[in-house]
Order: C-alpha cells, then structure tokens, then sequence
C-alpha cells in the first residue's frame, strides 16, 4: 500500500480538515496516511495565528486512530532561528514521521511577494537552495518536504526549479541527503502541470544517480479533494527513475509495495 506522507488537519493553522474525513477519502483511493501537522516557530498567518499547535492535544485526540494505515508526523519550518525550537518540539511527542521543509529565506516568508521585492529569479533562489542545505546539513528531520515549494508563489516568468540552472545549489541539497541517509520527498500540489514535472525529472535522477534510493509520496493536501492527488502519476514518476516509495513508523523507514 502506497502512503499519502504529507497533509494537515484542523490541528494546522491553515487547514480545517477533518481527520475522519481525510482518512475515508484515502481508503477510497487505497492508501495510507500520515498527518503532518505544521510547526513554524514564531510564523504567522495573515489573521495572527501562529503555525503551531500543542503535540500533546494532537497526538491524545488522534491516538486511537493510529495504526497500520494511519500515522502521526509534524512537519517543521527549517531555518536557523529555530533550529533548537525544533528538536525540542519533536521531541514533546512520539512522531512516526518528521517532514522538514523551507518555508521562509532570510526569515521571510516566500510565499508572498515581499521576499522576491527586490530579488532576480537567480539571488532569490540561490538564496533558498543555501539555506536548505545549511539547514538539512544538521536539522532533525526524516524526508525534505517540497523542494519546489518556492516555485508556487516566484513572480517569475518562468517559476519552475530550473534544474539546468541551478544544478550546483540543487546537487548540494542533494548530496547531503544522500550523505545523511535522509529521503526525498515527491510533493504531487504542482502535479497538474506538465512542465512542473518535467522539471522535477533532472533533481530526481540526480538525487538516484547520487545514490538516493527512497521518496516519500505526499500531496500536501489541507482540504480533503486534495487528498492522493495526481498519485497515479507519481507512482510512475518514481518507478521510472528507479526510486522506491517509503513512509514511515516511529521514525524508521518503511518500504512500501
């Protein structure tokens, strides 16, 4: 059974999903779920609210669904400021899973317009493969969530990871991974563009070609119509890169059939 590794509910700050409803909707699609709440220390949304949520509450109210098909994760903001926040976070609670991902470069957020203010498409993403490679250098983490997350909000005319020219920024990402023994994650949101995954192909076959094995499969889904989007698709995008669909159970690998 393949794993959805990657969605909110209302314990996230941006989502009002139900875990119920989550789950009923995967079983329809044959697959598994990990909920991965957010933790972004001192990051709000634009009504004030902080991306954090008490992992005691989440893992007492969730507990009983917890088993084969169903696992609790936390999905951390990586960045310098909140290197020490994060592991003590992680470990208030005993998480099947742990997503890292970058969500704010030089402590702005770059899903909005700010970041990229005063910024060519080469400063603002050179930006953002250092600091992801600083961070997943050290960071207590399980699977890199979204490497093309900043592709969803550039103002550019061409947002996508444009791996030609960024292949030196995006193999040291890369690199450590592979070094740390740490997975990938394939992030199917952009997924319904073609150009968006044909981008995705180069970063993929480096990261095997380095000796990246495993990916975790997650749609980052905050509403349940999102839920094991374009999973198909993904499915064959690994298959046809030699790579193996992995989740996770108290933070230890699992290889998926």
């Amino acid at each position: 059974m393949i794993f959805d590794s990657h969605m909110h509910t209302k314990f996230s700050t941006d989502s009002e999903m139900l875990a119920a409803d989550a789950i009923a909707k995967a079983e329809s699609l044959n697959l598994g779920v990990v909920f991965t709440e957010h933790f972004d220390y001192e990051v709000t949304d634009t009504r004030g609210k902080n991306f954090s949520f008490d992992p005691a509450a989440y893992m007492n109210e969730y507990k009983n669904l917890r088993g084969e098909k169903i696992r609790l994760g936390v999905e951390v903001g990586l960045r310098k400021k909140a290197r020490a926040v994060n592991e003590k976070f992680i470990a208030q609670a005993d998480f099947d899973f742990v997503i890292g991902s970058i969500h704010l470069v030089d402590d702005l957020d770059i899903y909005y317009p700010e970041f990229y203010a005063d910024k060519d498409k080469p400063t603002a993403y050179r930006k953002y493969f250092a600091q992801m490679a600083a961070e997943v250098e050290i960071a207590d983490f399980d699977a890199l969530g979204h490497i093309d997350y900043i592709c969803r909000a550039a103002p550019y005319d061409n947002p996508e990871i444009d791996y030609e020219n960024f292949s030196t920024e995006i193999d040291a990402v890369l690199k450590i991974l592979v070094g740390r023994e740490k997975v990938l994650e394939l992030n199917t949101r952009r997924f319904f563009s073609e150009r968006a995954v044909n981008e995705l192909v180069p970063v993929y076959k480096k990261y095997r070609e380095l000796g990246g094995r495993f990916v975790t499969i997650g749609s980052d889904a905050h509403k349940i119509s999102a839920v094991g989007n374009y999973f198909d698709r993904a499915v064959d995008f690994v298959r046809e890169l030699n790579l193996t669909p992995v989740t996770f159970c108290e933070r230890k690998l699992e290889i998926l059939e």
